[in-house]
């Protein structure tokens, strides 16, 4: 049977030789061709046993019959948003730094020095070989500890940048300065850049958790069980299909629209098989009892991001909080200023009334108020009394049309 129509995944990906020369490296009876990128990979088996590997695109690509696409999004060397997609025989997961694609029997980890990595390989090593259970699926096994390991790190990384905004916050409300309001805006963009991870991880668990299809896609152990029941039924075996007991012989023949149903449901999973009349004895009832273990792996965790998600959220409103308050206050210095720049003004006003009278009058002009000797020291008088007298009815007409305070 040929690995297109069914799940079988018998034969290994090849490993690649590379040459400095340019020259092509031949491994297990292939070609491989100059060009085709090779990348190093942690291979993880049921085992717990891990071993890193280098295989080429094209390799990986036919072994867990994925596309060119998802394998783009997990080269290093683009960002991607996180995603986890549930493929024909395998899960592609880009959690922050974990890249892997989880089948059956292994997962195949994106080699790299970040200690997310690390701690993923040691991690998952070592609890399937010590806690390993039977009423989990490997791939769950693998898809939990991503999980684990992204809101983890995302819950550390908030709860490390609470503790560094809060003191500045508070001495940025006590005294506002250049300083302060740099740092403030820093960490700003970063709080930004972080909810909008957690943002991302937390929609994508809640999208797989409100379709039953794409949970479905992803119980892998189960579509493989139900693989081998199916061509074990094109040997002869007999299989139950709508209340009654079919024999399917190797000879007999068949249409070619029901082979092409019976493949299509089982590379697209479970989601397909309730919607076709052909295979009415699985109900929905029993899609959800397949899918009811990841269904609560996800719950869990999706309630673990959403807390940290509230947390970022929390943390971006208290800093928007503090922005308003320092604007209220330096709206409030501003008024301060302007009502002083106020006063200031109709001084200088009055200020320039007096000293125009008083430069009049101490010109050398004759006058009849020269012919007393007190005369000009009257007019000083009289004319400071008038311009304090005109000061004060501008400071009562500003307050009352309510432009100074009372």
């Amino acid at each position: 049977m040929e690995e297109a129509h069914g799940y079988s995944m018998s034969s290994p990906p090849e490993f690649v030789l590379s040459h400095d020369n340019g020259q092509r490296s031949i491994f297990n009876g292939h070609v491989k061709k100059r060009g085709l990128a090779s990348r190093s990979w942690i291979k993880i088996d049921k085992d717990g046993n891990s071993q890193v590997v280098t295989l080429d695109k094209a390799s990986i690509m036919r072994y867990c019959s994925l596309p060119s696409r998802d394998l783009r999004l997990l080269d290093p060397m683009f960002i991607y948003p996180s995603s986890i997609l549930g493929r024909e025989k395998a899960i592609v997961v880009n959690l922050e730094q974990i890249r892997c694609i989880i089948t059956a029997d292994e997962v195949f980890l994106m080699n790299s020095l970040d200690g997310s990595v690390r701690q993923y390989r040691s991690e998952l090593c070592n609890r399937l070989q010590k806690e390993k259970s039977d009423h989990l699926p490997f791939e769950f096994w693998a898809l939990e500890l991503a999980l684990e390991l992204t809101c983890t790190v995302l819950d550390a990384q908030v709860n490390e940048l609470e503790m560094e905004v809060h003191p500045v916050l508070d001495e940025l409300a006590l005294s506002i300065s250049t300083l302060n309001l740099e740092r403030v805006r820093r960490f700003k963009g970063h709080l930004l850049a972080l909810t909008q991870r957690v943002q991302k991880v937390h929609d994508e668990i809640e999208q797989l958790m409100d379709d039953d299809g794409d949970m479905a896609d992803m119980c892998l152990s189960e579509k493989k069980r139900r693989s081998g029941s199916y061509y074990s039924n094109e040997l002869g075996l007999p299989t139950h299909m709508s209340g009654r007991v079919e024999v399917i012989s190797k000879s007999a023949p068949t249409s070619p629209d029901r082979s092409i149903s019976g493949v299509h449901m089982l590379q697209r999973g479970f989601s397909s098989i309730g919607n076709s009349s052909q295979h009415e004895s699985l109900t929905s009832s029993d899609i959800a009892e397949k899918i009811e273990p990841l269904e609560m792996l996800l719950e869990a965790y999706f309630v673990v991001i959403d807390n940290t998600l509230i947390k970022s959220l929390s943390l971006k409103e208290y800093i928007d909080d503090t922005e308003d308050f320092i604007n209220i206050k330096l709206g409030n210095i501003q008024n301060q200023l302007i009502q002083f720049q106020l006063l200031l003004t109709a001084a200088t006003l009055i200020a320039t009334i007096f000293a125009t009278v008083t430069a009049v009058f101490g010109m050398n002009c004759k006058t009849s108020v020269f012919d007393d000797p007190y005369g000009f020291y009257l007019v000083v008088i009289i004319s400071g009394i008038a311009s304090a007298v005109l000061y004060v009815s501008f400071i009562l007409c500003f307050r009352c049309r309510k432009l100074l305070p009372a």
